[in-house]
């Protein structure tokens, strides 16, 4: 992988913390905070200031306003909610463009895994887990955030293992 080990580890806790708020968010309200996209944005500004030469700093940070017009244009489409969008964009710059392959994999199968067990659970007595929960009576829309933030999190925890 691309992705420097030192810079998943330090993201990689953060994230992890974030992406619980994210999901959880998510499957009870549809709806993902800004405070939580502004502190995935953070998390990169702090801790990839800190780890990562300023060259790839600031070419990582790019990824941020390249990511969000790519979200709006999907949103603009109906393809994508505006918080997923906004996170797609905050989480961008922590994913490095070699990794794009193993990042995709990655999400397509959290995506998979995510609505099976959203429907199973919706289908089912877990469904008593979270009662109120936007996403039981939200018809075709699926709480994105929890396979975005699934996929952050299991793409930082591959780059400590795997990353140079």
């Amino acid at each position: 992988m691309s992705i420097p080990a030192i810079a998943a580890a330090w993201f990689l806790p953060f994230v992890a913390i974030i992406g619980i708020w994210v999901s959880y968010t998510d499957l009870k309200y549809l709806k993902i905070r800004n405070l939580a996209v502004y502190a995935i944005a953070l998390t990169y500004l702090i801790a990839g200031f800190l780890v990562l030469p300023t060259d790839v700093y600031l070419w990582q940070l790019v990824h941020l306003p390249v990511m969000l017009v790519f979200g709006m244009l999907l949103n603009a489409f109906g393809l994508m909610g505006a918080g997923d969008a906004k996170f797609l964009a905050a989480a961008a710059p922590m994913v490095w463009l070699g990794d794009i392959v193993v990042l995709l994999g990655v999400y397509f199968a959290v995506l998979l895994i995510s609505w099976v067990c959203h429907r199973i659970a919706m289908n089912t007595g877990l469904r008593k887990l979270g009662p109120d929960w936007a996403s039981w009576t939200s018809g075709k829309r699926f709480p994105m955030g929890l396979p975005l933030a699934a996929t952050l999190v299991a793409y930082l925890a591959l780059g400590v293992r795997y990353g140079i």
